[in-house]
């Protein structure tokens, strides 16, 4: 079998990749001077610790939010230099130092709302998109995620949560040094932008895996590609009852052709299996989104 050749990123590619990340930064920074510190709400990770210690340390000449936010991710960018890859840490440093400058930019300008609850849902909202925009495009902002990855080898957590715990002692800081009310809100935020980094990061067109058990399955495969214009694929399978060899079709749609291939299937054999599954991210060539 031929090897393959492994290809280096384009410069096309390269700097469509970075413009993304600098505009995740940027709508971060957005949220961040406009939204947030102005109704004393913070994000969790590295983000929220600078916003506390630049609000604590105020009066200190050269410590601010951008600088704390560089000086506390390069631990963690070195430690995962290593482990993680070279592309992650370049891609998280252009981005941590992009919301850094644009900050620093947008420090005088005027906030675009006073009300809390308003800036809670659209600081959120403008923090996922821009932090789902850089982890989509390679890098993140935040070295909490990075650390997590690490420890985690170690220790009996998953990332996310050894994330949460830290994310814990974060906003319980925020509720001694801002108040309850604004940790709270603080907590509303990290919501809806975990939520919206979600929604950016796997794309509005969700998909769905889908696995078919039935005695009909050359039948339910043929009606699949005919009226939904889905190839499948054959998975070998036996019965862990009658010990019976079987074929199981697999599957992927998007949301809204699920019920149409429900029907399909039923019409072949009323009496097929069918599991339907979310997926994280769906690539390939031959798979189109297009609603048939």
């Amino acid at each position: 079998m031929a090897q393959r050749i492994h290809k280096k990123e384009s410069i096309f590619h390269l700097i469509y990749r970075f413009f993304f990340i600098i505009l995740g930064a940027g709508l971060a920074a957005i949220s961040i001077e406009l939204f947030l510190v102005p109704n004393n709400i913070i994000d969790g990770g590295v983000i929220g610790v600078s916003l506390i210690l630049d609000y604590l340390l105020s009066g200190i000449p050269f410590v601010n939010f951008a600088t704390l936010l560089v000086v506390l991710n390069l631990p963690f960018m070195y430690s995962g230099y290593k482990q993680i890859g070279k592309t992650f840490v370049i891609s998280s440093l252009a981005g941590i130092v992009a919301l850094a400058v644009i900050e620093s930019y947008l420090h005088n300008v005027e906030p675009f709302v006073t009300e809390e609850i308003l800036a809670t849902v659209f600081g959120g909202l403008t923090l996922g998109v821009g932090v789902g925009l850089v982890i989509r495009h390679g890098g993140s902002l935040d070295g909490t995620e990075i650390l997590g990855i690490l420890l985690t080898k170690k220790l009996p957590f998953s990332v996310g949560e050894f994330v949460m715990f830290i994310n814990i002692f974060i906003f319980g800081w925020a509720a001694f040094v801002f108040g309850i009310e604004e940790a709270m809100y603080s907590v509303m935020t990290y919501y809806i932008a975990f939520k919206t980094i979600d929604t950016v990061i796997q794309g509005m067109d969700e998909t769905k895996a889908v696995i078919i058990v039935s005695d009909y399955y050359t039948e339910v495969s043929d009606a699949i590609l005919q009226r939904l214009g889905r190839g499948t694929t054959m998975l070998k399978g036996r019965g862990g009852y009658t010990d019976n060899e079987k074929e199981v079709i697999y599957v992927v749609v998007t949301r809204l052709e699920v019920m149409k291939l429900k029907g399909i299937v039923s019409d072949v054999d009323a009496d097929a299996f069918i599991t339907i599954m979310s997926t994280q991210e769906t690539k390939g060539a031959r798979f189109k989104s297009a609603i048939h």
